[in-house]
């Protein structure tokens, strides 16, 4: 796991965050995940990650998927008033963490081609493009947006695109 600032805390989101990341999805995101959606994840067995400063205030998360051999990265956010600061790398590195403890050697996720941040963030960490999938996203202006489809992978200790 990587190593956190004093009193910086990373912990297992529960019900109890929901507000506070419903929130921070409001103002992240044009086409937010619902509060709704967060709970579901949560009783369907997702692994949900909080990453809280010293002031206990939630500063981001991200939702996990377990799937057969692979992990997949459903969301990772940061609150827009914290971005630019190395909380969504942290939280990424945290994420790749999960998927190595739970023994799974690949993990994937989907990205608008408009979140150009989010694009250099996941190559820096590795990750490579392996497919589209075509209106995907809803989107305001062009009615839906495409997805990125992208990998990392690790086999025997060893790291992959």
């Amino acid at each position: 796991m990587p190593e956190l600032g004093d009193g910086w805390r990373l912990g297992r989101m529960t019900a109890l965050d929901l507000h506070a990341v419903a929130d921070i999805e409001l103002r992240a995101y044009s086409h937010p995940w619902t509060r709704g959606n967060f709970e579901n994840s949560l009783k369907s067995g997702h692994v949900g990650l909080t990453l809280r400063d010293p002031a206990n205030t939630l500063v981001g998360y991200a939702v996990l998927m377990p799937v057969v051999d692979e992990m997949h990265l459903l969301n990772i956010t940061v609150d827009p008033r914290r971005q630019r600061q190395g909380h969504g790398r942290l939280l990424l590195a945290v994420a790749l963490a999960t998927a190595h403890a739970h023994n799974l050697g690949t993990m994937l996720l989907e990205v608008r081609p408009s979140n150009v941040g989010a694009l250099a963030l996941y190559e820096e960490a590795g990750f490579a493009e392996i497919g589209r999938r075509k209106g995907y996203y809803p989107a305001t202006a062009n009615g839906r947006e495409d997805a990125l489809v992208l990998r990392r992978a690790w086999h025997d200790g060893k790291e992959s695109a």
